[in-house]
Protein backbone atom coordinates (compact mmCIF):
# COMPACT_ATOMS: atom_id res chain seq x y z
CA UNK A 1 0.00 0.00 0.00
CA UNK A 2 2.86 2.14 0.95
CA UNK A 3 4.63 1.81 -1.91
CA UNK A 4 1.66 3.01 -4.30
CA UNK A 5 0.54 5.72 -2.61
CA UNK A 6 4.25 7.02 -2.84
CA UNK A 7 4.19 6.11 -6.62
CA UNK A 8 1.21 8.37 -7.12
CA UNK A 9 2.47 10.99 -4.98
CA UNK A 10 5.97 11.20 -6.92
CA UNK A 11 3.81 12.82 -9.68
CA UNK A 12 2.20 15.82 -7.06
CA UNK A 13 5.48 16.27 -5.42
CA UNK A 14 9.15 17.48 -5.34
CA UNK A 15 11.68 14.79 -4.92
CA UNK A 16 13.20 14.90 -1.14
CA UNK A 17 16.67 13.82 -1.32
CA UNK A 18 17.87 12.66 2.44
CA UNK A 19 14.54 12.12 3.25
CA UNK A 20 12.88 8.17 4.12
CA UNK A 21 10.06 7.19 2.56
CA UNK A 22 8.09 7.35 5.90
CA UNK A 23 8.51 11.00 6.33
CA UNK A 24 7.87 11.83 2.09
CA UNK A 25 4.51 10.00 2.60
CA UNK A 26 3.81 12.01 5.66
CA UNK A 27 4.35 14.74 3.39
CA UNK A 28 2.40 13.55 0.84
CA UNK A 29 -0.87 12.64 2.97
CA UNK A 30 -0.47 15.53 4.91
CA UNK A 31 0.05 17.60 1.58
CA UNK A 32 -3.28 15.90 0.60
CA UNK A 33 -4.81 17.28 3.83
CA UNK A 34 -4.04 20.46 3.74
CA UNK A 35 -5.50 21.46 -0.12
CA UNK A 36 -8.91 19.86 0.85
CA UNK A 37 -8.89 22.38 3.45
CA UNK A 38 -8.12 24.84 1.45
CA UNK A 39 -10.70 24.05 -1.31
CA UNK A 40 -13.37 24.19 1.33
CA UNK A 41 -11.95 27.64 2.34
CA UNK A 42 -12.59 29.16 -1.19
CA UNK A 43 -15.98 27.63 -1.48
CA UNK A 44 -16.72 29.32 2.14
CA UNK A 45 -15.39 32.46 1.14
CA UNK A 46 -18.31 35.34 1.13
CA UNK A 47 -17.72 38.79 1.19
CA UNK A 48 -13.71 39.18 0.77
CA UNK A 49 -13.51 36.66 -1.79
CA UNK A 50 -11.81 38.05 -4.71
CA UNK A 51 -14.10 36.62 -7.46
CA UNK A 52 -16.89 38.27 -5.38
CA UNK A 53 -15.00 41.76 -5.17
CA UNK A 54 -14.30 42.00 -8.67
CA UNK A 55 -17.84 43.16 -10.10
CA UNK A 56 -17.09 44.37 -13.62
CA UNK A 57 -15.06 43.11 -16.73
CA UNK A 58 -11.38 44.24 -16.47
CA UNK A 59 -10.81 43.98 -20.18
CA UNK A 60 -14.09 46.22 -20.95
CA UNK A 61 -15.41 47.21 -17.68
CA UNK A 62 -19.07 45.56 -18.44
CA UNK A 63 -20.88 44.75 -15.56
CA UNK A 64 -22.34 41.56 -16.89
CA UNK A 65 -19.12 39.85 -15.25
CA UNK A 66 -20.88 36.61 -13.62
CA UNK A 67 -19.44 33.57 -11.81
CA UNK A 68 -18.38 30.55 -14.32
CA UNK A 69 -16.84 28.56 -12.11
CA UNK A 70 -15.75 28.32 -8.49
CA UNK A 71 -12.55 29.77 -9.66
CA UNK A 72 -13.59 31.76 -12.44
CA UNK A 73 -15.70 34.63 -13.79
CA UNK A 74 -16.88 35.22 -17.52
CA UNK A 75 -17.98 38.32 -19.16
CA UNK A 76 -21.58 37.87 -21.02
CA UNK A 77 -20.87 41.07 -23.01
CA UNK A 78 -17.35 40.53 -24.57
CA UNK A 79 -16.38 36.81 -23.81
CA UNK A 80 -13.47 37.22 -21.43
CA UNK A 81 -12.73 34.36 -18.33
CA UNK A 82 -10.54 35.57 -15.60
CA UNK A 83 -9.47 32.57 -13.85
CA UNK A 84 -8.30 32.98 -10.34
CA UNK A 85 -4.99 31.51 -9.71
CA UNK A 86 -2.55 31.72 -6.71
CA UNK A 87 0.29 34.65 -6.35
CA UNK A 88 3.67 33.18 -5.72
CA UNK A 89 5.20 33.37 -2.08
CA UNK A 90 8.16 32.22 -0.81
CA UNK A 91 9.23 30.70 2.47
CA UNK A 92 12.80 30.85 3.83
CA UNK A 93 13.79 27.91 5.94
CA UNK A 94 17.64 29.28 7.61
CA UNK A 95 19.42 27.36 10.08
CA UNK A 96 23.03 28.30 11.77
CA UNK A 97 26.05 26.47 12.68
CA UNK A 98 24.12 26.28 16.22
CA UNK A 99 21.07 24.24 15.07
CA UNK A 100 19.04 27.12 15.61
CA UNK A 101 16.23 28.44 13.22
CA UNK A 102 15.88 31.86 11.38
CA UNK A 103 12.42 33.53 12.51
CA UNK A 104 10.83 37.14 12.28
CA UNK A 105 8.66 38.96 14.14
CA UNK A 106 5.84 40.46 11.83
CA UNK A 107 5.51 44.26 11.90
CA UNK A 108 2.93 44.65 10.01
CA UNK A 109 -0.77 43.42 8.97
CA UNK A 110 -1.77 40.67 8.69
CA UNK A 111 -0.96 38.49 11.70
CA UNK A 112 0.81 41.39 13.37
CA UNK A 113 3.67 40.95 16.26
CA UNK A 114 3.26 36.67 15.42
CA UNK A 115 6.40 34.77 14.30
CA UNK A 116 7.08 34.29 10.61
CA UNK A 117 9.91 32.77 8.12
CA UNK A 118 11.48 35.67 6.02
CA UNK A 119 10.16 35.65 2.50
CA UNK A 120 7.67 37.23 0.21
CA UNK A 121 5.76 37.33 -3.11
CA UNK A 122 7.94 36.49 -6.34
CA UNK A 123 8.29 39.44 -8.24
CA UNK A 124 6.96 39.33 -12.09
CA UNK A 125 9.48 37.30 -14.20
CA UNK A 126 11.00 35.95 -11.19
CA UNK A 127 12.28 32.51 -9.78
CA UNK A 128 11.14 31.12 -6.92
CA UNK A 129 14.92 30.74 -5.92
CA UNK A 130 15.49 34.87 -7.19
CA UNK A 131 12.93 35.86 -4.82
CA UNK A 132 13.50 33.94 -2.02
CA UNK A 133 17.30 35.20 -2.06
CA UNK A 134 16.03 38.99 -2.91
CA UNK A 135 13.45 38.50 0.21
CA UNK A 136 15.75 37.11 2.49
CA UNK A 137 18.03 40.05 1.64
CA UNK A 138 15.14 42.61 2.17
CA UNK A 139 14.25 41.42 5.17
CA UNK A 140 17.47 40.00 7.15
CA UNK A 141 20.19 41.34 5.17
CA UNK A 142 21.54 37.85 4.51
CA UNK A 143 23.23 36.59 1.75
CA UNK A 144 21.16 33.40 0.23
CA UNK A 145 23.99 31.36 -1.63
CA UNK A 146 21.77 28.33 -1.98
CA UNK A 147 17.92 27.94 -2.01
CA UNK A 148 16.74 24.17 -1.75
CA UNK A 149 12.93 23.44 -2.91
CA UNK A 150 11.45 21.38 0.29
CA UNK A 151 7.48 21.35 -0.48
CA UNK A 152 4.33 23.91 -0.61
CA UNK A 153 1.42 24.79 0.91
CA UNK A 154 -1.53 27.09 -0.49
CA UNK A 155 -2.36 30.23 1.77
CA UNK A 156 -5.19 32.67 2.17
CA UNK A 157 -3.54 36.08 2.76
CA UNK A 158 -5.68 38.43 3.47
CA UNK A 159 -4.57 42.43 2.67
CA UNK A 160 -6.23 45.54 1.55
CA UNK A 161 -9.53 44.19 2.46
CA UNK A 162 -9.11 41.22 0.13
CA UNK A 163 -8.41 37.55 1.00
CA UNK A 164 -5.59 37.13 -1.96
CA UNK A 165 -4.85 33.10 -2.61
CA UNK A 166 -0.83 32.19 -2.21
CA UNK A 167 0.94 29.22 -3.24
CA UNK A 168 4.08 29.03 -0.62
CA UNK A 169 7.54 27.55 -1.90
CA UNK A 170 9.37 26.62 0.90
CA UNK A 171 12.82 26.55 0.48
CA UNK A 172 15.63 25.47 2.55
CA UNK A 173 18.56 27.96 2.28
CA UNK A 174 22.59 28.37 3.18
CA UNK A 175 23.62 31.80 3.73
CA UNK A 176 26.96 33.18 3.29
CA UNK A 177 26.95 34.11 6.66
CA UNK A 178 24.32 33.87 9.35
CA UNK A 179 26.16 36.62 11.68
CA UNK A 180 24.93 39.72 11.51
CA UNK A 181 21.13 39.36 10.57
CA UNK A 182 19.10 42.58 10.76
CA UNK A 183 15.33 43.53 10.74
CA UNK A 184 14.26 45.53 8.14
CA UNK A 185 11.43 45.40 5.92
CA UNK A 186 8.38 44.18 6.71
CA UNK A 187 10.78 42.45 9.91
CA UNK A 188 10.32 44.08 13.21
CA UNK A 189 12.88 41.50 14.96
CA UNK A 190 15.22 38.51 13.88
CA UNK A 191 15.59 35.74 16.26
CA UNK A 192 17.17 32.21 16.13
CA UNK A 193 15.43 29.99 17.94
CA UNK A 194 17.02 26.17 19.36
CA UNK A 195 14.70 23.66 17.92
CA UNK A 196 13.37 22.89 21.60
CA UNK A 197 12.06 26.24 21.19
CA UNK A 198 9.94 26.18 17.96
CA UNK A 199 6.17 26.49 18.08
CA UNK A 200 4.15 26.16 14.94
CA UNK A 201 1.00 28.19 17.20
CA UNK A 202 3.53 30.86 17.41
CA UNK A 203 3.37 31.86 13.96
CA UNK A 204 0.23 33.74 12.79
CA UNK A 205 -0.01 32.76 9.11
CA UNK A 206 -2.07 29.26 8.34
CA UNK A 207 0.84 28.15 6.03
CA UNK A 208 3.79 29.21 7.69
CA UNK A 209 2.34 27.42 10.47
CA UNK A 210 1.87 24.42 9.24
CA UNK A 211 4.54 24.52 7.23
CA UNK A 212 6.53 25.33 10.14
CA UNK A 213 4.98 21.92 11.92
CA UNK A 214 6.25 20.16 8.78
CA UNK A 215 9.84 21.15 9.39
CA UNK A 216 9.60 20.27 12.96
CA UNK A 217 9.01 16.34 11.31
CA UNK A 218 11.35 16.55 9.34
CA UNK A 219 13.63 18.24 11.70
CA UNK A 220 12.85 15.13 14.46
CA UNK A 221 13.35 12.27 11.94
CA UNK A 222 16.16 13.69 9.34
CA UNK A 223 18.10 16.27 11.67
CA UNK A 224 20.65 15.94 8.77
CA UNK A 225 18.42 17.78 6.09
CA UNK A 226 18.93 20.86 7.36
CA UNK A 227 22.99 20.62 7.75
Amino acid sequence: MTYYLLRFFDTKLAVFRGIGNENLLYIALFATFANKKYQKSMKDCKGNHLLKLFSHCPKCGAEAFVEDTEKSKRCEACGFVYFMNPSASTVAIIVDDQDRLLAVRRSKEPAKGTLDLPGGFCDCYETGEEGVRREVMEETGLTVNTARYLFSLPNMYHFGGMDIPTLDLFFLCKVQRTEGATAMDDAGEVLWLPWEDVRAEDFGLKSISLGVSRLLQMHASEPATFR
